[in-house]
């Protein structure tokens, strides 16, 4: 047996679901599409890829001795297409990925473990990572034949669907490549069709900035009130454009306890989140990927979420939080209340709070 069936062998039996294998000049530099993409200003709040830029368009320039990569996938799968959950608007629709255990510490261990075992049985130096570091794994994963980047620009495999995640591994030394994937995705346009805030401005290309994953993720401000009402019920991401892919008919549930949905975070009421401080918060979350955006984020989504719900009577649980001590809470507060009363007992409110304000942002709110 040779060492990519070896490598191969061992990281399926680690619990690894699908695993290809790329030579280093295999990988074409990615300077004119990211460059492309930042200039457009798609990447919005993410400065961390404008900073990192140079580095990310070749992991050459993340490890100059990497002469192979190894990509491996894990499956998630959810038990139920995850678009049945939009419809319930009272409920807290959390990405299916972050409803089970935090994927970057399980994946990292795996990852770790496949080094020390590369190391220890063939003497291979090597670097793993899991969103640990400016390497464009799409690309990559797609060269080394894992699947291919569907015109919503998340990777498909015609094994997982689109339920997985990945990990790279860097290799010192040079093994024989797999054989790419093609882009399978024909005519279809169903991801772009169903994109809620038309994030997908053409195919392939993705505005970051209208994506609902990235405003109630990655945005640290307030969330755009021209797109409040169409994140629905949607607290943590959003799995759209990947639950209508017609590649899912070859998915399967994920095999891993740890990536199965917590009770807790299936579907929970929207109102369970309200009285959540940050020590609360910190506890429910440690073990969940959720808990990196803190909870002054997070409860800004739920009293989003809340006010496109039409429930009347979360309003008295809503007040208080226009006075918390954070400007995005305040603010998506008001917008909540606006939506669930009366435009006289709006006025009622807001006259019993407004001059407590301070923060222009907030103010604005009001209006």
């Amino acid at each position: 047996m040779n060492i990519s069936s070896q490598i191969k062998t061992k990281l399926l039996q680690s619990g690894f679901d699908d695993i290809g294998f790329t030579n280093i000049e295999n990988i074409p530099d990615q300077r004119v599409k990211l460059e492309e993409y930042l200039s457009k200003g798609f990447h919005g709040e993410m400065f961390w890829l404008e900073k990192n830029k140079e580095r990310r368009t070749h992991p050459k320039k993340i490890w100059n001795d990497a002469k192979s990569i190894i990509v491996l996938s894990k499956n998630y799968g959810p038990e139920e297409n995850p678009l049945k959950f939009i419809e319930s608007e009272k409920k807290a629709n959390i990405s299916v990925y972050a409803r089970g255990n935090d994927y970057h510490e399980l994946m990292k261990k795996r990852l770790k473990e496949a080094s020390i075992w590369l190391m220890d049985t063939f003497e291979v130096e090597s670097r793993y990572f899991v969103d640990t570091a400016p390497i464009m794994e799409k690309p990559i994963a797609q060269i080394a034949g894992l699947g291919w980047q569907g015109k919503h620009t998340n990777l498909v495999s015609r094994k997982l669907g689109s339920w997985f995640f990945l990990g790279v591994i860097l290799l010192s030394i040079r093994i024989p490549s797999t054989d790419s994937e093609k882009d399978h995705c024909g005519s279809c346009s169903s991801c772009i069709d169903i994109c809620p805030t038309n994030a997908i401005v053409k195919p392939y290309k993705l505005d970051s900035r209208k994506c609902i994953s990235y405003l109630t993720i990655e945005l640290k401000g307030h969330i755009p009130k021209n797109m409040r009402k169409s994140i629905g019920n949607r607290v943590y991401g959003c799995d759209d454009c990947l639950a209508v892919c017609p590649w899912n008919k070859f998915a399967e549930i994920t095999n891993d306890i740890k990536l199965k949905a917590r009770e807790e975070l299936n579907m929970p009421d929207l109102s369970y989140f309200l009285e959540f401080d940050k020590e609360i918060f910190n506890e429910f979350f440690k073990d969940s990927p959720i808990k990196r955006i803190g909870r002054d984020r997070f409860i800004r989504n739920i009293l989003i979420a809340i006010g496109n719900s039409g429930m009347k009577d979360c309003v008295s649980k809503i007040i208080p939080h226009l006075t918390d001590e954070t400007a995005i809470v305040r603010a998506a507060s008001i917008w909540a209340i606006k939506q669930l009363v009366s435009k006289k007992k709006f006025e009622i409110i807001k006259e019993n709070n407004l001059h407590l304000e301070k923060d222009h942002s907030v103010i604005s709110e009001w209006n």
